[in-house]
């Protein structure tokens, strides 16, 4: 037995010395193919010193020291103590940056979290944060994990949530730094500009072997010393084209100089520079852009085929770029099944697209500060509203989505329908109020084939928004009722104010058209309370004239307009007011 025994262990351990030399042989090639895949993160020449170190120093324990932080992190935020998990978190990132749920959790806790610690009289600050927490996912989690759609969906919701809603105290401030940001690269945003952004060079050497634009860089080296660097030339001349004083003169009378006897290489030049930032800064692919601009742009009402590109000032367009580059990376993987996360970004893009249709129009007025004189020393006020050549856009959006579901998502598809009547029934009033009741036929129409249901009976659009005013109108006292009226009012003299003419008289009409209709549906006695229209549309104006929200001079301005260009509407609101003075009296 005793040889037997022997034999059997030295046969055993022949095999395992010859199992473990072809293992041995094997791992070039392992180590190679997880190189091409990107999934080796313990390359000391790829990695900054911080992950190297950390790396080596905690070798094979690596895994549990990860568990025990992430579990500390988790702990810490329940207890609201969140710049220390934020502190845990980076290490985390630092020890694991394939573990993409802590990036989402570090992205998330910065935005939201640390950002309102700060107090809203800071919006400055609080604004750093949510730069931070969106900065992180798109500079550093995606690029380290490419296929993880919950970080583009993540950081596409950080866009539509925390800067395009609001919920936050200072909302308009991140609208406005989002925009202003944004607005310099934008140029004359229509197609064709869209166009050339695509088709730009995507890097320093491919513009510099352009003979027609060599002599205006060679121009602008010569000139400051700050286009020296070619690392920073192109960031220094887009900040020359904002702000010359920045830079020597010499610098500007450049530019000057190139707009008379080159401003074919200016521009070109100019064009790459933009590209060139919105590919390196803002990670935005021009390409992509232009694509999107071309499914979701707004519509052109000339020629319903023809779109607009979107207002890349807008969070929720970032939101919708964002959401689609994560669905694009889902779609590339080869064997996969239709999850919460891909159908969670979906709604992202549908949701940002409603957004649009909803709260799309940005303006941004110009104002003196506060406390200055100086006519030079200005700030500014962002305001939103709807942009109703979005319909189309959202529209399709959600039919899509509808039959992706209807076969791979039957539990959700049902939501889904829900979300596409209402949106479909409040398009119909939104047309209807603007005055625009040829679409808001064409919409109901659609409403009606899709969804037959009783409420959808009457052909007649008019019956259908006469109804739905009713309905809202008929359980409310005569006070909520004034509201409503006002509010509509109140809304049309913004939209007049604006010079958005044709919205601001559908409003107007609207707004009578529902306080004749609670006029004839409450009892006589009741319509002794409710105030005259005449009296309801001077009160909107007072009330607007009078809201501190919106700039001084842009409430004057509005009143200056009317005088000028709608003298009888001028004159009886002074009528109006006088017979108020009279009763005061």
């Amino acid at each position: 037995m005793r040889s037997r025994d022997t034999i059997i262990w030295s046969l055993c351990i022949v095999l395992a010395a010859a199992l473990l030399i072809a293992a041995g042989m094997q791992l070039d090639f392992i180590n190679s193919q997880r190189e091409d895949m990107n999934l080796i993160i313990d390359k000391p020449e790829n990695v900054p010193p911080s992950l190297a170190f950390t790396t080596i120093a905690t070798g094979a324990f690596r895994g549990l020291v990860v568990d025990v932080l992430w579990m500390r992190a988790d702990k810490l935020k329940e207890q609201g103590q969140f710049f220390d998990a934020k502190q845990l978190a980076e290490w985390i990132t630092t020890l694991q940056p394939r573990f993409a749920s802590v990036w989402e959790f570090h992205a998330w806790n910065m935005a939201y979290n640390i950002s309102v610690a700060i107090p809203a009289t800071q919006p400055d600050q609080r604004w750093q944060w949510v730069k931070n927490g969106y900065e992180l996912l798109r500079d550093q989690g995606i690029p380290l994990n490419p296929k993880s759609i919950q970080l583009y969906r993540e950081l596409a919701r950080i866009f539509q949530h925390k800067i395009g809603a609001v919920s936050d105290d200072a909302h308009k401030y991140y609208k406005l730094q989002l925009a202003l940001a944004m607005e310099p690269l934008l140029g004359p945003a229509d197609n064709q500009y869209f166009g050339a952004l695509a088709q730009a060079p995507t890097d320093w050497q491919q513009i510099i072997k352009d003979a027609n634009v060599v002599p205006l860089i060679t121009a602008l080296k010569s000139a400051d010393k700050a286009f020296a660097d070619d690392d920073k030339f192109v960031s220094n001349y887009l900040s020359l084209r904002q702000n010359p004083g920045r830079f020597k003169p010499a610098a500007f009378n450049v530019i000057d100089d190139f707009r008379v006897r080159g401003p074919e290489a200016l521009e070109k030049f100019d064009i790459f520079a933009k590209a060139y930032q919105l590919r390196g800064t803002w990670k935005l692919d021009p390409v992509l852009m232009q694509e999107l601009n071309k499914v979701y742009g707004p519509i052109d009402w000339n020629d319903p085929n023809k779109h607009f590109p979107l207002d890349w000032r807008h969070p929720d367009s970032h939101a919708i770029y964002w959401a689609v580059k994560g669905l694009q990376a889902a779609a590339k993987k080869e064997s996969r099944q239709v999850g919460m996360a891909e159908t969670n970004t979906d709604r992202i893009v549908a949701h940002s697209l409603q957004n649009l249709f909803r709260n799309g129009k940005i303006f941004i007025y110009n104002l003196p500060a506060e406390g200055s004189s100086d006519s030079s020393s200005q700030r500014k006020e962002i305001f939103l509203r709807p942009d109703l050549r979005m319909f189309e856009p959202c529209n399709e959006a959600r039919l899509a989505a509808l039959e992706k579901y209807k076969e791979i998502g039957k539990s959700i598809y049902g939501s889904l329908q829900d979300g596409h009547r209402n949106m479909l029934k409040n398009a119909v009033l939104s047309f209807y109020q603007a005055g625009h009741r040829r679409q808001a036929q064409k919409i109901y129409n659609q409403l009606r084939k899709l969804y037959p249901l009783d409420e959808f009976k009457d052909p007649d659009v008019v019956v259908f928004a006469r109804n739905r005013l009713r309905e809202e109108l008929r359980t409310i006292g005569v006070n909520n009722a004034k509201e409503i009226i006002l509010m509509m009012l109140r809304e049309s003299y913004f939209r007049y104010a604006m010079r958005d003419d044709d919205e601001a008289a559908g409003l107007e009409n609207m707004a009578k058209e529902a306080y004749d209709i609670y006029y004839k549906s409450i009892d006589p006695e009741a319509r002794i309370a409710l105030p005259d229209f005449k009296l309801l549309r001077y009160l909107a104006l007072f009330d607007f004239l009078n809201d501190q929200q919106y700039p001084r001079n842009f409430r004057r301005n509005l009143l200056g307009r009317i005088k000028i260009e709608k003298p009888d509407l001028f004159e009886q609101l002074m009528q109006q007011e006088q017979e108020i003075l009279k009763k005061l009296k």
